[in-house]
């Protein structure tokens, strides 16, 4: 890394964090405007980290509302021993924690139409950005890919904790190993481990509907089918799958 890019990355945090500090001291002031702007920024993605921790996503909604409002009601006390999204996160995953006891122990016994009765398998995850990302054009790739998407979301909730949060934090937040830690009051070390696990229970369940996709996909354009051995010369979005979940080094 050269000189240059190494003191513009300094620059830049340098600059985060003087704003996450004028916003946490308005915040802390009080100010309406600062918890609007907060809200403005964190919504969606502590949103998209409940609904994909929680048992039901139906319930992400409101916990979202109560993180917020523990974060309104505790700001006094944040210090900045941390990153102010760090402290939000870790409320986040808290509530979130929360409700997974209080649905293990209410509504771990229902049966409904949604349940799933092969929750037993090893492999179960989410997966990343890329195949969350609709790059398709016509009505048969638009189902394909929202098939494959609803296939990554169940996979999500089935994977065992601690795998899936890990997972969930680095794969689809996008948050650096030294935060996730951070967040999670871990050693990096552990981060690391928990997501080579995760991501090997992720791709053994996954590859089969990836082979099968990348099949449908020859045939339709007329090429002959190829083998699960050769899925990811065969598709570009198993291609960019398996490089940003099972390819990167960790």
């Amino acid at each position: 890394m050269s000189a240059a890019s190494t003191l513009g990355d300094l620059a830049a945090g340098i600059a985060i964090r003087t704003e996450e500090s004028v916003l946490t001291t308005e915040l802390q002031a009080g100010s309406e405007e600062a918890f609007a702007l907060l809200i403005s920024q964190y919504q969606a993605p502590i949103y998209s980290l409940i609904s994909r921790v929680l048992n039901d996503p139906s319930d992400a909604a409101d916990i979202t509302q109560d993180v917020f409002i523990k974060v309104f009601r505790n700001i006094g006390s944040f210090h900045g021993d941390s990153s102010l999204r760090t402290w939000i996160y870790r409320i986040a995953l808290r509530e979130a924690s929360n409700q997974r006891r209080w649905w293990s122990r209410h509504r771990g016994r229902e049966i409904t139409i949604e349940t799933e009765t092969n929750a037993s398998d090893e492999g179960k995850s989410t997966y990343l950005k890329d195949l969350l990302v609709d790059g398709h054009a016509s009505p048969y790739e638009l189902t394909e890919h929202q098939e494959i998407r609803e296939k990554v979301e169940l996979e999500l909730r089935r994977l065992q904790e601690p795998f899936r949060t890990v997972v969930i934090l680095r794969d689809l937040e996008g948050l650096p190993y030294d935060e996730i830690a951070d967040i999670l009051s871990t050693h990096l070390g552990t981060v690391k481990s928990r997501l080579v696990r995760g991501r090997a229970m992720l791709r053994s369940r996954l590859q089969p509907l990836m082979a099968q996709a990348s099949s449908e996909r020859a045939i339709l354009s007329g090429r002959r089918a190829v083998s699960s051995t050769s899925t990811s010369e065969a598709s570009g979005l198993t291609r960019s799958a398996e490089g940003h979940l099972f390819g990167e080094a960790v």
